[in-house]
């Protein structure tokens, strides 16, 4: 296990709360990465030093604690250029990163498709290509540990041009992936199903969410990014009406550029979806500023218009009379959230009712049946309705169908009373 100092530079004092909050989620970071935090260190600075971000004192300090702790690395809460990135590695004569190298690392760990590992390659690549001339020959090496693994690492050759045709290789393969991704939604928006995407921060318990609405045992964790690569599963209610339920990768506040432009294919799927179920941990203390900012990923990638469900995810970790307080509210047919605790089950009843009504709102079960000798106009029932039952008889084929009311127009002649009763 690799050890880690902290380094926050801050531009005035106001911003200390908000900085120590950031210092948090790096130690998090750092911890799913895999490396042991043994000190965090902060400064408030106007103007930041162009040649190592802090000031010359502060280097001097951070290289002391790092020696003094017997550190391997040295983390920054802020995106280094590659000459502030060698000279503080010359000064400090550790091995020093920057927040987006840090969530690069974690992605590469995570991935686990080649989808996934196409997207981490072409993220770190994107990423250390403008930096080829701040660390020169170093990225012939091959490295080990925090910030210098994953799929891409071992592409990464001194040769500008190389480097750059791999990333054009990668943006045509990502193409072909997006092209299929766009063929299946394609199918899907053909079909009357609907799809719920979850969204929201990392670690906020999407994937715990994810598991008890599908009945399935993906691996979860407190670590943040403790999955990564997209699923989609279908999700039934009682009546046997049923919706497509996708998972994508948890967001992050300053969501490295590189990462958003490489897994823009996995990310479309939120845009396509019917509906957006935007999961908050209302356990944390950061809850406001994880909310808004996963808003304001999804304002970027021009989602805003989908319907939203929101979330607030963690109820069991309230105290009883707040916990009490939030699921009661489920029952107000205004309200604009529904408490849950996906660890526990409460509250999720309340969440299906109501993409029930946000989904299916415009729907109504109805009641087909149609002679034997006329069987052919059934064909494209499937295409225009969700087929809730079926059976056939001597004489006739009966369907029990969910549907629009424009989706039945066909139908008219063969609508029967009495759906309800199957």
């Amino acid at each position: 296990m690799e050890h880690a100092i902290l380094v926050n530079v801050a531009a005035t004092r106001s911003e200390k709360e908000e900085a120590e909050e950031s210092m948090t989620e790096l130690a998090g970071l750092a911890a799913a990465a895999g490396a042991e935090v043994d000190g965090k260190i902060f400064q408030v600075r106007p103007r930041l030093n162009p040649r190592w971000l802090v000031g010359e004192g502060k280097v001097e300090e951070i290289a002391n604690a790092a020696r003094e702790a017997d550190a391997d690395l040295v983390v920054f809460d802020r995106t280094l250029n590659g000459a502030q990135q060698r000279n503080l590695e010359d000064e400090i004569k550790r091995k020093v990163i920057d927040r987006t190298q840090l969530i690069l690392d974690i992605f590469a760990q995570r991935a686990r498709t080649n989808e996934g590992k196409l997207q981490v390659e072409l993220a770190q690549l994107s990423y250390n290509l403008p930096r080829l001339r701040g660390k020169g020959l170093s990225l012939t090496q091959q490295g080990a540990g925090i910030g210098t693994r994953g799929p891409g690492e071992k592409k990464l050759e001194v040769d500008r041009r190389r480097i750059t045709d791999r990333i054009a290789r990668i943006n045509r393969d990502i193409d072909g992936l997006q092209k299929r991704r766009s063929s299946q939604r394609e199918s899907r928006r053909e079909s009357p199903v609907p799809t719920v995407s979850l969204v929201g921060y990392t670690s906020a318990g999407k994937s715990t969410l994810f598991n008890l609405l599908t009945k399935e045992n993906r691996y979860t964790s407190s670590n943040l990014f403790s999955t990564l690569d997209p699923l989609l599963r279908r999700v039934s209610f009682p009546d046997g009406a049923f919706f497509f339920l996708t998972d994508t990768v948890g967001f992050i506040k300053r969501l490295p550029v590189e990462l958003v432009a490489s897994f823009r294919a996995t990310l479309e799927e939120v845009g396509e979806a019917d509906c957006i179920c935007h999961i908050v941990d209302v356990a944390s203390a950061s809850s406001d500023r994880q909310l808004g900012a996963v808003e304001t990923i999804l304002a970027e990638m021009g989602v805003a218009g989908v319907p939203a469900v929101k979330i607030l995810n963690k109820v069991d970790l309230l105290p009883d009379d707040e916990r009490d307080l939030l699921l009661r509210r489920n029952g107000d047919p205004h309200a604009q959230t529904i408490a849950l605790s996906a660890k526990t089950g409460e509250g999720v009843a309340d969440l299906l009712r109501r993409l029930r009504e946000v989904i299916f709102g415009g729907y109504k079960v109805y009641h087909i049946r149609v002679p034997r000798e006329a069987r052919e106009i059934t064909d494209s029932l499937a295409h225009r309705s969700l087929i809730l039952k079926r059976r056939e008889s001597q004489h006739f084929l009966e369907f029990k169908v969910l549907a629009e009311p424009a989706g039945i127009v066909n139908f008219l002649p063969y609508l029967e009373q009495g759906a309800e009763s199957w």
